[in-house]
């Protein structure tokens, strides 16, 4: 599998070999993730077959990018039960890329 990494105002906040590709967006796994940069959004937004999704904010070195990450604490279907927790980041607002 491709290395995939997501870099937000220069620094790596996720970096993986394992990932899962869904709907044209890398889901990280938890353990691959900086959670130190987030802080949660209030937004919550709902998928027919993922589920509810949770967002955080990301703030590095002072710069914030608001709801820039999502994941599905609970998947509510079994198609989507390997998403759990894991975070895809809105590409419009963090470079996202697959090697």
């Amino acid at each position: 599998m491709p290395h995939a990494a997501a870099t937000f105002n220069g620094k790596v906040i996720a970096e993986t070999d394992t990932y899962e590709f869904v709907e044209g967006n890398v889901y990280f796994p938890p353990s691959s993730v900086d959670k130190s940069v987030f802080t949660p959004s209030e937004l919550h937004t709902v998928c027919p077959w993922k589920g509810t999704a949770s967002y955080n904010n990301i703030t590095v070195d002072g710069k914030e990018v608001k709801d820039a990450a999502w994941y599905y604490p609970e998947p509510v279907t079994e198609r989507a039960s390997g998403l759990k927790d894991y975070v895809a980041f809105y590409k419009s607002k963090v470079d996202v890329k697959v090697d």
